[in-house]
């Protein structure tokens, strides 16, 4: 069987001290209001002279930039928000996009365009799609079937975890919430990692060594199915993290490998300790809302999502993957 072999990222330091870092902070440490940034009226305006613009010259999505619109108060302001994505505890809310007076996919341009000041999008799967719009098809979480596309709660994760090339930083953009349920919760990954060395040492020491993840199908016809990479690595005195229990499991599953004792016991401390509420602070997501959350040290947790009968009123959110380093292309 053949396996996307990333462990050479096994790090030949294991960190065996708690880390001082900025990025570790627990729920006490946290205001989540102070992450939520109100739109002012001067940023609403030119918005909503970039929809004027929009409905007047029509253009696909991807092919919108910066330089087509006058907007500098948004500029400024969207690099306030890629700022505070640097900076403890790495998550902002927008407050919130004008919808009752533009359209969808206006909203969407608009999404798409702002966003290009807080960093280079990249393709959020391997057929290159770079607007990703999050909604429950009704399907399975199984392979193939990306937990975004279904109504499940999904564990304190980053995104793409599986893959080459972590986005740094994701967008998402709130259409329609869900009727009930659909909120999310934040954790930092380097206070995970403290508190797994405080409770469960020999567990942590094993997530330092590769495990195997499913890749989700995100791959070309005949590539390996599955990764080999371990949860953490500390590089460059930062800590780097691959966060997501339930593609861990799935991972072996795929691979028909029965998983060690060991890898077993040290996704499970990590899925306890991620779920610790000490560590996390919660926000919801609401029409118009557009969120940004450093990818690289905070997971993000999404409760179970109960849709709307009513088709035309489900849950629907449009996401934006961001990274510094590397093409465009989904592996970067």
């Amino acid at each position: 069987m053949k396996i996307l072999d990333l462990s050479h990222e096994q790090s030949s330091t294991r960190l065996d001290h708690w880390v001082n870092h900025s990025y570790s902070w627990t729920k006490k440490d946290i205001n989540p209001e102070s992450c939520i940034v109100q739109i002012s009226d001067e940023v609403e305006d030119e918005l909503l002279q970039m929809a004027e613009l929009i409905e007047a010259t029509p253009l696909p999505t991807v092919l919108r930039t910066l330089s087509q619109f006058k907007i500098p108060k948004t500029c400024r302001f969207m690099q306030e928000i890629r700022e505070r994505l640097d900076e403890p505890p790495g998550v902002a809310v927008i407050e919130r996009m004008p919808l009752e007076k533009i359209s969808n996919k206006q909203a969407i341009d608009i999404f798409w365009t702002i966003g290009q000041v807080v960093g280079q999008q990249v393709a959020q799967k391997w057929d290159g799609t770079m607007i990703y719009h999050v909604r429950d098809t009704g399907a399975q979480y199984t392979y193939g079937v990306r937990g975004s596309y279904t109504n499940v709660e999904l564990l304190f994760h980053n995104d793409n975890a599986f893959g080459k090339a972590l986005p740094h930083y994701v967008g998402l953009m709130c259409i329609r919430p869900s009727f009930k349920g659909g909120l999310s919760r934040f954790c930092s990954l380097y206070s995970v990692h403290n508190q797994m060395l405080n409770r469960y040492p020999h567990q942590l020491k094993r997530l330092y060594e590769p495990v195997y993840w499913d890749r989700q199908a995100e791959h070309a016809e005949g590539e390996p199915v599955v990764a080999l990479a371990p949860v953490f690595r500390f590089e460059n005195n930062r800590l780097l993290t691959r966060a997501n229990p339930s593609l861990v499991m799935k991972g072996y599953d795929v691979a028909e490998i029965k998983i060690d004792a060991e890898a077993f016991d040290a996704i499970s401390a990590l899925k306890e300790v991620s779920e610790d509420p000490s560590l996390w602070f919660e926000l919801p997501i609401e029409r118009g809302h557009l969120q940004y959350i450093n990818n690289i040290d905070i997971a993000h947790y999404r409760s179970e999502i109960i849709d709307h009968p009513d088709p035309d009123k489900k849950r629907h959110l449009v996401r934006s993957w961001h990274r510094e380093c590397g093409h465009a292309t989904y592996d970067g």
